[in-house]
């Protein structure tokens, strides 16, 4: 087994949220990220946050952000605060974002492959939804946030493309309806599985996702002035490359288990 140096867990991310909006975390959920609470006291002191954006990239690995900083300057510059991560085995994406939101580890929340049942455990946005907050998800059709989050009394708006999301994000943003909004990008994930995980086109995607994390956050800033805020890009595991020039994911092994977080508290 992978020995991690990691002492923040992807299981933290779901109370780390709760907590900062003031509300009660899903029902057996992991502690809150320790290092986003003392920034929060800082700038917030005992008040709450009044909105959140988190922005899902797919496989976004800590070594990507090591080896391509320079990929991540819209990241580092709308963020204030960086974070390795440990993620879940295995590593694939709905037992990743089905522990990051409910802030169970696989064997209590019960997806532990690579399938996408509705989850039955309680989550962020049940959470969200019982004290009386308003989440939306904006996903790509099929993949695995639009599938294990369904049936919840919440907004869906489900996309062809990564491209859709965001722009849809950017409406919802402007309306300012919701106080909590996650968006799920996968065009990194599908690139990297088909021509590896450091190909042009690939990195390409990556760069994307850096720069549309950018733009959700400027205009969240815009939408959401004067009010307490939280803007996150959080991946769900990373990556590494496999025989015949391709990319995969769901080993025990750093290069699939280390993520990076990033945070930003502004009011």
């Amino acid at each position: 087994m992978y020995q991690a140096n990691n002492t923040l867990r992807i299981t933290q991310t779901a109370a780390t949220v709760a907590n900062l909006m003031g509300f009660e975390p899903p029902k057996g959920a992991d502690v809150p990220n320790s290092v986003v609470m003392h920034a929060a006291d800082k700038i917030f002191g005992t008040d709450k946050v009044e909105r959140v954006l988190l922005y899902n990239p797919d496989a976004v690995a800590l070594w990507l952000f090591q080896k391509y900083t320079e990929l991540f300057i819209p990241v580092i510059e709308n963020t204030q605060i960086t974070l390795p991560i440990l993620s879940v085995m295995p590593s694939v994406t709905p037992v990743c974002f089905a522990s990051m939101y409910s802030g169970l580890v696989p064997a209590k929340h019960g997806i532990q492959a690579y399938v996408k049942p509705v989850l039955r455990v309680e989550t962020l946005f049940d959470a969200a939804i019982r004290a009386g907050k308003k989440p939306i998800i904006i996903s790509t059709k099929g993949d695995s946030i639009s599938e294990i989050f369904k049936e919840r009394k919440m907004d869906y708006i489900f996309c062809d493309t990564p491209s859709e999301c965001n722009q849809n994000a950017l409406e919802i943003l402007g309306k300012n309806e919701h106080d909590i909004i996650v968006i799920y990008n996968g065009n990194y994930d599908s690139q990297m599985h088909r021509t590896g995980t450091e190909s042009a086109e690939a990195l390409e995607e990556l760069k994307k996702n850096a720069v549309d994390f950018g733009i959700l956050s400027d205009a969240a800033r815009k939408a959401w002035e004067g009010k307490r805020c939280l803007a996150a890009f959080l991946p769900d595991h990373g990556c590494h490359d496999i025989d015949g020039g391709c990319g995969s994911h769901g080993l025990d092994m750093p290069e699939d288990m280390d993520i990076v977080h990033f945070y930003k508290l502004w009011k």
